[in-house]
């Protein structure tokens, strides 16, 4: 693989300022020549004003988190950095490459959860060029390859996790955000590695059922959170009860037998289980009466 090798460039104002009084110089020298009728004294000032216009082509400008890729006939000659006016040698290309953090928004994309449902999921990833020859020689495009391996990211993590879960030990797209930011971070940077890009942050941008199932999604969530809502009620009750029975049972005022026990509990999780408010009885006999 091929590894970024800054390059430190010479600045490019005093270049500017040799090769500008150079060629006027040149030019100066070439009209006197002219005049006096020295002929190889044109040709060379016409040669020296050539050389010194291609080497005015050596300057270039590197812009605040932007670098410049030298090349040199195709062979990569290193990566220019530093700010400002730089000059370098006329016959490298300079590829411009942007080091600047950026976003990348992905489609909404529709793949199947863990469970097999169909759910629509996009993301967002905060993105940079940190290593830029591989950015420019590893991969065709780096920007498209970002797009490309960021979607694969996410239609992999999709199918790794359910939607929804109701237990507090699975983790799930909906309900565990930043256990799966975190896995899809680790996901997408292992995919761009290779092209020389730091992933700052990934999280996912939308979430939902696919249209087709939405609405039936939607009453299964319900279902499912009635359900849960209805086993916490149970287990609350079934404890308060129990610890009814315990102080009866240290109680010297009341002593019940197993039948009015039992009576008790059913009555306790009659009022505590049920979904609206028990209507009082007033017992105006006995207790077993």
């Amino acid at each position: 693989m091929i590894r970024e090798n800054v390059r430190s460039t010479p600045s490019g104002w005093p270049v500017l300022f040799v090769l500008l009084a150079g060629i006027l110089l040149t030019i100066w020298v070439f009209v006197s020549a002219a005049r006096a009728g020295e002929l190889l004294l044109v040709l060379a000032a016409v040669l020296a004003l050539a050389v010194l216009i291609v080497l005015l082509a050596g300057l270039f400008v590197v812009n605040p988190n932007e670098a410049r890729v030298l090349q040199l006939f195709g062979a990569y000659s290193g990566t220019a950095r530093e700010a400002g006016l730089r000059w370098a040698n006329p016959f490298y290309t300079k590829r411009h490459i942007s080091l600047r953090v950026r976003n990348f928004e992905s489609g909404k994309l529709k793949v199947n959860d863990a469970d097999g449902n169909p759910i629509e999921i996009a993301s967002v990833v905060v993105w940079r060029v940190v290593d830029t020859a591989e950015a420019c020689f590893e991969v065709d495009d780096y920007e498209h390859y970002v797009k490309v391996q960021t979607e694969a990211a996410v239609r992999s993590l999709a199918t790794r996790y359910p939607y929804d879960a109701h237990d507090e030990q699975t983790v799930s797209l909906r309900g565990a955000a930043g256990s799966v930011s975190g896995d899809l971070k680790h996901e997408v940077q292992e995919r761009l590695a290779k092209a020389g890009v730091e992933v700052i942050e990934a999280r996912l941008s939308h979430l939902a059922y696919a249209p087709e199932i939405a609405s039936a999604m939607l009453r299964r969530q319900q279902a499912g959170a009635v359900i849960a809502a209805r086993a916490k009620i149970v287990e609350g009750a079934v404890s308060m009860v129990e610890m009814a029975l315990e102080k009866l049972d240290h109680s010297t005022q009341v002593h019940l037998d197993d039948e009015r026990k039992a009576a008790m509990v059913s009555n306790l999780l009659v009022v505590l289980c049920a979904d609206r408010e028990a209507q009082p009885v007033v017992n105006t006999g006995t207790l077993y009466q």
